[in-house]
């Protein structure tokens, strides 16, 4: 792209604006599923499909679109992309039952993955190397705001305008988004003689189709085991799509991936930070809101506000990161924003206890929050330098699957964690309650049995929405009812502390990958010719 003075940083807005969108659109919903519920008077596990319809083909779609990209042009792609992201944001707030709405989130998926995969390489295409740094440190954090400050947002429109707002505010940010890139982003490059890979395509739907469900049903279903045939034929459908995807790609005259940007250690590198911070900090960021939501009583729109010292850190570190970059390298920024990361979810963990309080996350957030923000951009950079100029679309995607499917993986994998360790203490504690003598148990052994049967349903995450149900009205204020609202958040705190643990070895594992995979002298910006 020609760089003309003062455009690139337009085109620096309007896919901030877009990513913004596409990005939000991921954590926004999970605040206004309770009003979606009142209003479709349907289950709460359907609805969970308005979540899991956008994510599931927003992270199929990542690497299809990298390609069309660079057979149609990115600001073709790209454009058509919001296009159809807003067509989706209409279609899910005119809604009028969950059937409906899921479709809807789905195509608007395909919007959010055109827009999202497709913004990196626009940036990185737009900015000279001397200022790119800077330019992906600002896309970033629009990257790292938008997941963090999604809840606050949620909460505000559900507030106020109801829960059709969360998607037809996007509407006027989209048009803006449409004319802005008509304007300024360049044409660029759209190879007319390539022909598209429908194999690989095909093959690279199929193993994130497959990969993605099968963490999905196992959120869904955390009594299914991992070998339970419905989570096994979906990662054997992702394996078997990814070995015939390898072989298409191997054999292919103009492949979909050059199998080769594998051979870059650093891209390989950014792509292991990008997977644990995904897992780790992103998939945390739910077990956060359930904490804070069901175990602290704070509103959707307060739980927001505390989240918000996370996410307010990228907004004054993320444009000093290609600074900081250039001084001391990516390798070294991702090892140690990563180890600020395990050093904030230690902190949660060492400083939670019962009764829960907002002194015991502070200091972590802030760590977390400081860690987010200085993560992003040299990940983003270290994985764009790494590869030559014509596989920048390409290396994109990637990079965006990786995330994806890390906080996919990480949601489901601190799920189990955080739920295996509530049991057994809920369960521990149940047998020592048991054992007391019957004068001291309870002298309503009918309300107990039900109040356990509905404990062990409600699973780890309902907190006290489980004692503020009809069924516990009778005896609130008893003996038995103080003990066993004590026991099921002894019991959070158990499955929460395995969580954090979980956490903190993810994102070890990212930084000492960043630290031996990408070399001091891989320059960033730079187009390597592999």
């Amino acid at each position: 792209m020609k760089e003309v003075t003062g455009r690139k940083w337009w085109v620096l807005v309007a896919v901030c604006l877009a990513v913004f969108m596409g990005m939000l659109d991921i954590t926004i919903v999970n605040v206004a599923l309770p009003e979606i519920q009142k209003s479709f008077a349907t289950s709460f596990s359907t609805l969970q499909w308005v979540l899991n319809a956008y994510t599931l083909v927003y992270a199929m779609m990542l690497l299809p679109v990298s390609k069309l990209g660079d057979r149609f042009g990115k600001k073709q792609v790209f454009l058509i992309g919001v296009v159809i992201f807003m067509l989706g944001s209409l279609l899910s707030g005119l809604a009028t039952n969950d059937t409906w709405l899921n479709i809807a989130r789905g195509f608007q998926g395909i919007g959010g993955a055109a827009m999202m995969s497709l913004s990196l390489s626009i940036v990185t295409l737009a900015f000279p190397e001397t200022q790119r740094g800077l330019a992906l440190g600002i896309w970033s954090s629009v990257t790292g705001l938008a997941v963090s400050i999604g809840p606050l947002i949620g909460g505000a429109l559900v507030d106020s305008l109801g829960w059709r707002a969360i998607f037809l505010i996007n509407l006027p940010v989209a048009i803006l988004t449409l004319i802005m890139g008509v304007v300024f982003i360049e044409k660029g490059h759209a190879d007319a003689d390539e022909h598209l890979d429908w194999l690989g395509m095909l093959f690279s739907i199929l193993m994130v189709f497959g990969l993605i469900l099968a963490l999905i049903q196992k959120e869904m279903h955390m009594s299914y085991a991992w070998t339970d045939w419905r989570i096994l034929s979906l990662f054997g459908l992702a394996l078997v799509s990814l070995i015939a995807f390898i072989a298409v790609e191997r054999h292919g005259q103009q492949p979909m991936i050059r199998l080769s940007i594998f051979r870059s250690a650093p891209f390989v590198g950014a792509n292991i930070a990008a997977f644990t911070l995904g897992a780790g900090i992103y998939g945390g960021f739910t077990y956060l809101s359930i904490l804070m939501q069901n175990y602290m009583n704070y509103s959707a729109f307060q739980t927001g506000l505390k989240l918000l010292w996370i996410s307010v850190f990228t907004l004054v570190l993320g444009p000093l990161t290609g600074f900081l970059t250039n001084k001391i390298g990516s390798r070294w920024l991702i090892s140690a924003a990563l180890v600020f990361g395990t050093a904030g979810i230690l902190t949660i963990d060492h400083q939670m206890q019962v009764p829960f309080a907002w002194s015991d996350l502070f200091l972590g957030f802030i760590l977390l929050g400081i860690s987010n923000a200085l993560v992003n951009p040299p990940i983003s950079t270290t994985a764009m330098g790494a590869v030559a100029k014509a596989d920048v679309g390409m290396a994109s995607g990637v990079l965006n699957v990786f995330r994806q499917v890390g906080i996919s993986f990480g949601v489901v994998i601190l799920g189990i964690a955080a739920s295996n360790g509530y049991t057994a203490k809920l369960d521990g504690g149940l047998a020592k309650l048991a054992t007391l003598p019957p004068v001291l148990q309870n002298p309503l052994p009918a309300a107990k049995g039900q109040l356990v049967d509905a404990l062990h349903q409600a699973g780890a995450f309902a907190g006290e929405q489980i004692f503020a149900s009809p069924q516990t009205k009778g005896f609130r204020g008893t003996q038995l009812f103080e003990d066993l609202h004590s026991l099921v958040f002894h019991a959070f705190e158990n499955g929460f502390a395995r969580a954090c643990l979980v956490i903190a070895g993810l994102l070890a594992v990212g930084a000492v990958s960043a630290m031996v995979l990408i070399k001091p002298k891989a320059k960033e910006g730079e187009d390597h010719a592999h």
